[in-house]
């Protein structure tokens, strides 16, 4: 198990250098630049402002004294932020950012694996069709539409909920319900699809043979292996749950990282969409080696190769 993370390990670096490349170049290659602006800027301020973040140098050599920076593990100042560098905001945007994507995910398991338990456990009833439309209902409606909708039931019209801001416990509800049912859809048609593939064995029907209760019989024998496909699903829906905080934070505008990404990027903020980008690269490829760890670990069959 440890070559294979050591061997995993070693794989992100030419996976995370492409990234870095690929994003310096294209953000640069992008009209205008961090000091244009609706006000207008001398071209003595531009040029000083420009000599002291260092952009006055030839481009390729701006790329290497990032890359050497970066290595010390350091992303740079902000542009946008007078006296703060990056390793600053992210390190104080972070954290939403995560409870965020963590409380979408348990919402997403909780209730898209109990929909998948149910339907395939009620098979061809109105509980699994029930079940069924609601996934799919979930699957077809995109984060930026039902967080509005959610607002306008929930918030406006009903007044359980505030409409934006991240300030009590009730604010967590809709930015996490949000993204989380979108994704406890696939989770419930992955649950039910692995579920119904181990009722079938041959080690189930011999379970309730031996007089197993139907309880023990799903939880105890049928979940582990059901819940495959689910676990292989964990490292796509990670990385959407990261990605798709930028829309929800900016919907219910939450000071969270991925709205910063988002104005940093209107702003021009060259080494903060770095930073972010390679965050977001680095915690992605981080959890995808977690979920391959938990897949071989639930099934045996599976080896570290």
């Amino acid at each position: 198990m440890f070559r294979f993370i050591a061997r995993r390990l070693l794989e992100t670096i030419p996976v995370l250098l492409i990234i870095i490349t690929a994003t310096f170049f294209m953000i640069r290659f992008v009209p205008g630049g961090p000091f244009t602006s609706e006000k207008a800027v001398s071209p003595e301020i531009k040029a000083n402002l420009e000599a002291h973040y260092g952009l006055d140098k030839p481009l390729y050599q701006q790329y290497f004294d990032y890359l050497g920076s970066l290595l010390q593990g350091d992303f740079g100042p902000s542009f946008k932020y007078p006296n703060r560098t990056v390793n600053e905001i992210i390190w104080d945007k972070l954290p939403v950012s995560l409870e965020l994507g963590l409380t979408s995910l348990v919402v997403a398991l909780i209730l898209g694996i109990t929909l998948g338990v149910v339907a395939a456990i009620k098979r061809n009833t109105w509980m699994d069709y029930f079940s069924s439309s609601i996934a799919m209902t979930g699957i077809c409606i995109p984060t930026f539409v039902l967080g509005p909708l959610l607002v306008l039931v929930f918030a406006i019209h009903l007044g359980w909920f505030n409409a934006s801001g991240w300030y009590t416990s009730y604010d967590r509800v809709l930015p996490a319900a949000t993204l989380g049912l979108v994704y406890s859809a696939y989770v419930a048609r992955l649950t039910r699809g692995g579920m119904l593939e181990i009722l079938n064995q041959d080690y189930i029907r011999t379970a309730r043979a031996k007089g197993a209760s139907e309880f023990r019989v799903i939880f105890r024998h049928a979940l582990r292996g059901g819940l495959l496909p689910v676990v292989s699903f964990l490292g796509p829906a990670i990385a959407g749950i990261l990605t798709g905080s930028f829309v929800i934070e900016t919907i219910f505008q939450i000071p969270g990282l991925g709205r910063e990404f988002v104005n940093s990027a209107f702003n021009r903020d060259y080494t903060l969409v770095l930073g972010t980008v390679i965050l977001y690269a680095s915690l992605i490829i981080f959890l995808n080696l977690v979920v391959d760890v938990v897949q071989v670990w639930l099934n045996p069959k599976l080896k570290f190769d």
